[in-house]
């Protein structure tokens, strides 16, 4: 239904971004690589995917076509959902992802929270020979800027696990347990930290 939108980023957070088109706000469920992208900028085109449920319409939304791509083909596969599709572009970059799959690396697909070694192993069989890992655009996966860990920085990856629906007392515990081991994690490599081990 909805190609892309393209307006001011109206609000933005690691989980969900309102982007104003129009006078129209549009609240758009991103991933952490797409929140990367976006981070610092005042207007954005996100590539979008109209969800509909019996109770709820979403919009997904990415900074590229790469990644928009990347999500139709995973929500394709029996038992991945668009959140845990979502999660898994968290976790991991495009290009990492297709790799995996073109691979074989089950393990590395497992490594996902809420994802059993049967619906990793489904997820090769029928993406294999979907995925040309040749035609992903490395220069559109972004890496995280290592800067020092602040408490909005842990606020803001509390809040995005939250709305990803991972209990606050179950996050806030990994996210101390993580910033222990590393204190100079920024908010989105927390996140990607959290997701492998919640």
């Amino acid at each position: 239904m909805y190609a892309y939108l393209e307006g001011n980023i109206a609000d933005l957070n690691p989980a969900c971004a309102v982007i104003d088109c129009a006078g129209v706000g549009y609240e758009v469920n991103i991933s952490l690589t797409t929140f990367s992208a976006l981070k610092g900028m005042q207007r954005a085109k996100l590539y979008t995917v109209h969800i509909v449920r019996e109770d709820e319409h979403l919009l997904f939304g990415f900074h590229t076509l790469e990644e928009k791509k990347m999500f139709l083909l995973l929500i394709s596969v029996s038992g991945i959902g668009p959140n845990t599709a979502r999660t898994i572009l968290s976790a991991f970059s495009t290009v990492e992802i297709g790799r995996a799959i073109a691979s074989g690396d089950a393990k590395k697909i497992q490594s996902v929270k809420g994802i059993g070694i049967k619906t990793a192993e489904r997820v090769i069989v029928d993406l294999r020979d979907k995925v040309d890992v040749s035609s992903l655009n490395e220069l559109n996966e972004l890496p995280a800027t290592k800067t020092f860990i602040s408490s909005a920085s842990r606020g803001e990856a509390l809040a995005a696990l939250v709305t990803l629906g991972y209990p606050r007392n179950a996050s806030e515990k990994i996210l101390d347990k993580i910033l222990l081991s590393n204190s100079e994690y920024n908010s989105e490599e927390l996140i990607k930290q959290a997701l492998r081990l919640l």
